[in-house]
């Protein structure tokens, strides 16, 4: 299983450090893998823009170095390429490989000469360390990439994306982004300035296996945990899912969370709601099983038998909200020894409700979030990492954030960082199509954090394919939903192996 760890520039440097010392890999053998690296992507991506020639503008540090040593390799096999120095002083490594690259035939532009109109642009001027506002020298060069017009490939992260926080200064918007080893946050917080990113391996040592490096989602890591079924399992061997919620005039939540649980593997679901939602059920979908309730804080027998028949509960889709609502939600938890996935207005409840059951996976989106941990308000909007790290211990629960990206925390700490999905999930349905999946995914007894993860890729890699068929604006939730079968079919053939490369990210579509 590929493990690409999302780090921060100091966690990011810790890796570059223990590659060195640890394991003795000299730094100059890391930048040459890695501007080797970058420039077998560049030539793959803009193989039609390479006959124009290429500047790439190199910084004075290693990414500089990185720059430097992607200029060498595409002259020697004939690209016209021109270097472009930030100035001095630079590191040994930058200043050698920029020695190397000007002896292979890289034309040296000076400050103030005339850029060529070249058919690519290479922004090797900041690395993961870089942060704050842009200035001197930095900034002239990062405004003359952008003036330029042409592609822009960036080595590690755009110039003026702080590649921990995401913050952006300067206007450099990258078409390639290509990093080393794992994700920086700021690739996933900053997706509209990075483009395409593709990770590459250049020989660091595996990462730390502890929490602390969140783990990023992608399709072989998830196609591996995703439950499988064996020819002689039944129905009840599949999962039993229990959707509770669907108030009078609400039922269409529930009933997306039904769908969705049946969509993703369950073998059984039953629904506890209003008798409007029940009888919607019925007249819709045949295989979901019914129990009517008032959905007071007084459970009745029928739906405490049917708490105790499930292996998950999804609770809240459609709930409605009122002080007797969030009465019932705690009663619901209270009864609840198996995983519960509150979504919703089951959210409402409160801290208190969330610590009653034993294992709890809380969804929110980043509204529902401020409004039950208001003190980590600020802190969600600058780094969800940490903000659903801290909400997961104060609520003694798996904590999953909505967003770009998508966080799940557990313990104290983020686990794991999903950055599949498109604006086609900013509709209402979603949500209830999310906690469905992930209902019938813990089911199967997959550890509720992992499969959160995986129930959050597949929604994400749905929309993903739904929208790319019927664009953004156009994609319901019953449409990401369809689109689940193709994901799952390009799960069960074998991966593509593509050394060096770990993982590829596209853009999320945005305009249609």
């Amino acid at each position: 299983m590929i493990r690409i760890p999302v780090v921060n520039a100091a966690q990011a440097a810790s890796w570059d450090e223990r590659a060195r010392t640890d394991h003795s890999i000299p730094s100059r053998v890391l930048m040459e893998a890695a501007g080797r690296a970058c420039a077998g992507v560049i030539a793959r991506e803009f193989r039609e823009r390479l006959p124009d020639g290429v500047i790439v503008v190199c910084g004075t540090g290693n990414n500089g170095g990185d720059g430097w040593v992607a200029g060498r390799a595409l002259r020697s096999v004939g690209v016209k390429v021109w270097g472009v120095p930030a100035g001095d002083p630079r590191t040994p490594d930058c200043e050698a490989n920029q020695k190397l690259a000007l002896g292979e035939g890289v034309e040296l532009l000076q400050t103030g000469d005339t850029w060529p109109a070249a058919g690519l642009l290479v922004d090797a001027l900041l690395g993961t360390g870089a942060s704050g506002p842009l200035h001197g020298a930095i900034a002239e060069l990062a405004q003359r990439i952008v003036d330029h017009g042409g592609p822009i490939a960036a080595v590690d992260g755009p110039t003026g994306v702080d590649l921990s926080s995401g913050e952006k200064s300067g206007s450099v918007i990258a078409d390639l982004t290509v990093t080393f080893g794992g994700l920086r946050r700021g690739h996933l917080l900053a997706r509209d300035r990075c483009g395409r990113v593709v990770v590459v391996d250049i020989g660091f040592p595996p990462p730390p296996g502890d929490a602390s490096w969140p783990i990023f989602v992608h399709d072989h890591w998830a196609s591996e945990l995703l439950p499988t079924f064996t020819v002689s399992m039944h129905k009840g061997q599949r999962g039993k899912v229990a959707v509770i919620g669907g108030a009078s005039g609400m039922s269409g939540a529930a009933l997306h969370s039904v769908q969705a649980a049946f969509t993703a593997g369950a073998g059984l679901v039953k629904l506890a709601a209003s008798t409007d939602t029940v009888r919607a059920a019925q007249a819709s979908l045949p295989d979901v099983m019914t129990v009517s309730s008032n959905l007071g804080p007084n459970l009745e027998d029928e739906v405490l038998e049917v708490i105790q028949w499930a292996d998950a509960v999804v609770l809240g889709p459609g709930l409605g909200r009122s002080e007797e609502r969030e009465k019932f939600v705690t009663a619901v938890l209270a009864a609840c020894n198996v995983p519960v996935i509150v979504d919703a207005d089951g959210l409402r409840a409160g801290r208190e409700a969330f610590q009653a059951a034993d294992e709890v996976v809380l969804t929110p989106h980043l509204g529902e979030f401020e409004a039950m941990f208001p003190e980590l308000s600020e802190r969600a909007s600058k780094d969800p990492f940490a903000a659903a790290a801290q909400a997961s211990t104060l609520a003694a629960s798996t904590v999953l954030l909505k967003g770009v990206p998508t966080i799940v925390a557990d313990s104290g700490e983020a686990r794991f960082a999903v950055g599949s999905g498109n604006p086609a999930l900013a509709t209402g349905g979603s949500g209830d199509v999310l906690s469905g999946f992930i209902g019938a995914i813990v089911a199967r007894r997959l550890e509720p954090p992992v499969a959160a993860a995986v129930a959050a890729h597949v929604l994400g890699r749905a929309a993903d394919i739904a929208a790319a068929e019927r664009s953004v604006r156009a994609t319901r939730p019953a449409d990401v939903m369809e689109s689940v079968s193709e994901v799952l079919r390009w799960w069960s053939e074998p991966p593509k192996y593509q050394p060096p490369i770990l993982l590829e990210l596209d853009p999320p579509p945005t305009q249609w």
